[in-house]
């Protein structure tokens, strides 16, 4: 069974682990347990951040961390988009609709709390995956990560296309 639920402290450490291979996935040289107990942790528990944790059976294979972009938070690119920072999905459980399921359980959450546009900037090669999931590029771009923009304007759209 897939389950998603918000990370805990029970959790934390699979967090942790998953947020390095992510890390170390895309190349990046940070110093992770810095930017966790830094950042990302602080972020967190500031209310300003929510991660949620994918488990399938007693494995947790995957997350998202998602916000509402405000002006209190120091990443406030879109005031008042629902914001996709990060989706992760362990190499081992890929090609099974686990990322789809977790960007849908951000968007709906984010829906939830008011939130009717969201966005994303997809890591290289992460692009089509948002095009499947119903986000459209913009003409945007976001010097700081070197990518464009890409964006959902309804998010009464659940639906990814060519079964991605």
């Amino acid at each position: 069974m897939i389950t998603v639920s918000p990370l805990n402290d029970k959790t934390q450490k699979e967090f942790e682990m998953l947020f390095a291979a992510y890390y170390a996935e895309l190349g990046c040289d940070d110093d992770v347990p810095h930017l966790l107990k830094e950042y990302i942790l602080p972020d967190l528990l500031a209310g300003l951040i929510k991660i949620d944790m994918l488990q399938e059976g007693k494995v947790y294979a995957g997350f998202v961390i998602y916000q509402t972009d405000d002006i209190d938070n120091d990443w406030n690119f879109k005031e008042g988009w629902g914001d996709i920072r990060e989706i992760y999905v362990a190499p081992a459980r890929r090609r099974k609709g686990y990322g789809k399921f977790l960007l849908y359980t951000a968007e709906m959450k984010l829906k939830e709390s008011g939130v009717s546009k969201t966005y994303a900037l997809p890591a290289s090669g992460t692009e089509d995956f948002f095009t499947a999931c119903g986000y459209n590029k913009t003409e945007d771009y976001c010097l700081e990560l070197d990518c464009a923009v890409y964006e959902k304007t309804d998010l009464n759209n659940c639906e990814c296309k060519n079964g991605k």
